[in-house]
């Protein structure tokens, strides 16, 4: 009886052994599988896992998009004035076979995420090297118009942390995108930008004004030289061969009338004469 209890007593904590030692890892991680202290070289594949307790242990890690929140950033922009606040989010991913290497290059840079128990490789370099990277591209664009160029600060940051973690781990690291949360410029800022959209509005309206006096002053300056090509072309038309023709039909039409006395006047002449009306 002793013999068998002692047996069943093995056989239960064999299984207890077996099942604390056993476990899964889930489609799109990798495990790091430790044995007396020596990390194997080769990632543990997503499915079931096996391992020795007290000798050997398997820790998951994420191979998939990982999203890096970066909080209260106060960047400079180009003209040395300081954002109040800049949230951003960084997505990675880390290539599934350089995950053991991470693990021993970067010791004491993993982080574990509580919800999932599932080690994020590298969370602490990336989020050091992504907040420099922000202050740097941020402090390229100016603070007036750095609310209007999200989209180029994104990208620009983005091209910036990728650089720098090709220059290292060529290969292991991939940014996927980089996305602004919220940016808020100092309440100064806020003043200026308003001033700056203002003034805009007033030039553009005063563009606009400008633009209307000058098609009117087109039309009177049209106007003008209509009239004075009428002019011009009656002024040609007035010879003194027609205006003595005009002239001429002016004094028939006096002789054809009864009871008048046309007097026709030299042009040279200096005088006036004095004419006998018979009165």
């Amino acid at each position: 009886m002793i013999v068998r209890a002692v047996l069943a007593a093995i056989v239960v904590l064999g299984l207890v052994f077996a099942v604390s030692s056993c476990g899964t890892i889930e489609s799109g991680n990798v495990g790091i599988r430790t044995t007396l202290g020596k990390v194997s070289a080769d990632e543990v594949e997503p499915g079931i896992y096996l391992g020795i307790p007290g000798i050997s242990r398997v820790q998951e890690f994420s191979a998939k998009e990982i999203g890096l929140d970066l909080n209260d950033l106060t960047p400079k922009a180009r003209d040395n004035l300081s954002l109040r606040d800049l949230d951003m989010t960084v997505y990675y991913r880390v290539t599934p076979g350089f995950v053991a290497d991470l693990y021993v290059k970067y010791a004491g840079q993993h982080t574990r995420d509580e919800g999932s128990r599932v080690y994020l490789p590298a969370y602490a370099l990336l989020q050091r090297v992504a907040r420099n990277a922000i202050y740097q591209q941020a402090s390229h664009i100016d603070s007036l118009v750095m609310h209007t160029q999200r989209e180029e600060l994104a990208q620009a940051v983005r091209k910036s942390l990728q650089g720098e973690l090709d220059a290292n781990d060529k290969g292991v690291f991939q940014i996927t995108r980089v996305v602004i949360r919220s940016l808020t410029t100092d309440p100064a800022i806020e003043k200026a930008i308003q001033d700056s959209v203002a003034a805009q509005k007033q030039l553009e309206t005063t563009k606009q004004r400008i633009a209307i006096a000058e098609a009117e002053a087109q039309v009177e300056v049209k106007k003008a030289e209509g009239i004075a090509r009428a002019n011009q072309i009656i002024n040609q038309s007035l010879t003194r061969e027609y205006l003595q023709h005009e002239s001429n039909l002016a004094l028939l039409k006096f002789a054809e009338k009864g009871g008048t006395t046309t007097v026709v006047l030299p042009a040279n002449m200096q005088t006036a004469p004095l004419i006998n009306i018979g009165k």
